[in-house]
């Protein structure tokens, strides 16, 4: 075991790709990476299988080959039917592969439930995980070239990278919340109520959040379009709102319904931070930042 980060492995892989393919090269083949260079780097311990099968509870797992084969398989849950979020198990039980399976020499089984809780060791390396997963599919440099950390991107911009990188539109969105420079939410709800919610770096230092996690079911305010579905065109809509809207400030709301996985998706775009916040250093470093790589409910699925 070398003893890489699962952002040293990403960034490895990265300009391994960029080296052999060019800039142009997205979304990755997970299937085919994985095989690849397990076989060139670890020809003893390679990954020799990956395929859906079913897997009841579990979104994927990393499993080691039977008594007298060598090697190592990635199943993926069958009953998944989203290419993206297909492409994010893969990749999410590659970094498994390549920086836990010696401290679990017998594999892993991942749930969606394991890739969105942090509060324990094993939560922790499913955490891991999913940064490897996010680092590689989405490189932070051609990522920020699509949509720059200072731009306010509409859910069409994201969309368009969920495109480019083969993954969910809820990937893409945590994605590009890492290193946006702006104060913006990500809010998903559901039957009007708020599932999860996660906030760029800048609006966590400077108070912006939702807490769902450790507490009763948190209702989406009811004047906005996210409680008011009737109001969206064509399952879409935008509006502006003012400090009794969605949070303690002003915000413009952009929803829209995911008829597909019964889910409506709201970005809150937020201005500067207001005086009365008490968080107007954009250098500001406290346990915010540890927070915004731990987000609890939160999932990269999506």
């Amino acid at each position: 075991m070398d003893g890489k980060s699962p952002q040293r492995w990403a960034i490895d892989l990265t300009l391994l790709l960029n080296a052999r393919d060019g800039g142009d090269r997205f979304p990755v083949d997970v299937k085919s990476l994985a095989k690849d260079y397990s076989h060139q780097v670890f020809p003893n311990d390679p990954v020799t299988l990956i395929k859906g099968a079913s897997l009841d509870r579990f979104e994927g797992g990393l499993y080691k080959a039977p008594a007298g084969k060598k090697g190592w398989g990635i199943i993926y849950n069958s009953e998944i039917k989203s290419p993206g979020r297909i492409n994010f198990t893969l990749a999410h039980e590659f970094g498994h592969y390549l920086v836990h399976r010696h401290q679990f020499p017998d594999g892993l089984q991942c749930s969606a439930e394991d890739m969105a809780k942090w509060d324990s060791t094993y939560g922790q390396i499913e955490h891991e995980a999913n940064e490897f997963a996010a680092s590689l599919l989405m490189p932070r440099d051609d990522f920020a070239r699509q949509l720059p950390p200072k731009s306010k991107p509409a859910f069409e911009d994201l969309g368009a990278c969920a495109d480019r990188y083969g993954v969910s539109l809820s990937a893409a969105t945590l994605r590009w919340l890492q290193f946006s420079e702006r104060r913006t939410l990500l809010v998903m709800s559901r039957d009007g109520y708020i599932l999860w919610a996660r906030s760029s770096p800048k609006a966590l230092r400077t108070g912006a959040y939702i807490k769902t996690a450790n507490m009763p079911p948190v209702e989406v305010p009811s004047r906005s379009l996210a409680a008011q579905p009737h109001l969206l065109e064509n399952g879409k809509g935008k509006a502006e709102h003012d400090a009794l809207g969605w949070l303690n400030e002003p915000c413009i709301e952009e929803t829209f319904v995911s008829e597909r996985y019964d889910t409506i998706y709201t970005l809150l775009h937020l201005g500067p931070a207001p005086s009365w916040s008490g968080h107007g250093s954009d250098t500001e470093e406290d346990s915010f930042d540890r927070m915004t790589s731990r987000p609890p409910g939160s999932s990269w699925l999506g």
